[in-house]
């Protein structure tokens, strides 16, 4: 492993959890970023999905205690109960988690073999463009509120997981468009990205074990831990700033100013 790949190890960690938590597509940013520094399409598709497992070890100790108690509720769960008491929470990770799997993995299929014929440039351009509308879409939810809600329902827990499927493709942001959903439902800011940063648990596991089913690791074993490590001491530290200003911040703005500096980027790319 030489320096550079180190270097390049460490800057990919930063980047995924930093922008992990973020309404701003990290899987997204991340392939720009691989993709700018020469790693191929499908390359930096499938490395910036691994290194989800990075930020999902970092929600899984930032949310122990939430974790633990839904283990020690688990005895009582009923089904015909699961969304009328303590369990809504858990029985809403359950189902979203099933929905993001029937909806993400065909995505995900199809997105490996469009990334292998995308040449770097349209391959820019197309996260731009995606991420424009995931700005577009937290634009609307300023304005548009359906209801005042705080327990999980399974409308919800369907609604959100196929839309988490969906953010599979690089560019569309996972967090940004689940919470945007919960918004949509009629949650408040701060039990929307709660209820968010806990659904990426189960989809960051299921999106790095994914890659390792596919085709393996998408980098060498060194490389990838350290990416790993380094993904997971960053997002932790970003979890709970990013609950501080979650009502404060205009990401849907953000979104789409990156996005169109990508579709213009990579336009000029394919033009020159």
């Amino acid at each position: 492993m030489t320096l550079r790949e180190i270097l390049v190890a460490v800057a990919a960690g930063v980047v995924q959890g930093f922008v992990e938590w973020l309404p701003i597509s990290s899987s997204g940013n991340l392939s720009l970023f691989l993709t700018a520094l020469g790693t191929a399409p499908d390359i930096a598709v499938r490395l910036a999905l691994f290194l989800q497992m990075g930020t999902t070890l970092s929600a899984t100790i930032y949310y122990r205690g939430t974790i633990r108690d839904a283990i020690a509720n688990a005895p009582g769960w009923r089904p015909r109960r699961a969304f009328a008491d303590a369990n809504a929470e858990t029985s809403f990770i359950i189902v979203a988690t099933a929905m993001t799997g029937l909806v993400g993995i065909p995505i995900y299929i199809t997105l490996i073999d469009l990334a292998s014929d995308l040449t770097g440039g349209a391959f820019v351009a197309l996260i731009g463009f995606l991420l424009v509308l995931t700005g577009l879409l937290q634009r609307a939810t300023d304005a548009v509120s359906l209801g005042d809600r705080g327990t999980p329902s399974l409308v919800d827990a369907i609604l959100v997981g196929a839309f988490q499927g969906v953010t599979i493709l690089p560019g569309i942001s996972r967090s940004g468009t689940t919470a945007s959903v919960l918004l949509f439902r009629g949650y408040e800011g701060p039990a929307a990205f709660r209820l968010s940063f806990l659904l990426s648990i189960p989809a960051g596991i299921g999106a790095g074990l994914l890659i390792l089913a596919d085709d393996g690791l998408p980098t060498t074993g060194l490389e990838a831990l350290v990416a790993l490590a380094v993904s997971a001491v960053v997002g932790y530290a970003m979890i709970d700033a990013i609950m501080r200003v979650v009502n404060e911040v205009a990401f849907w703005f953000v979104c789409v100013v990156l996005g169109g500096l990508a579709v213009l980027g990579g336009g000029l790319t394919m033009v020159i």
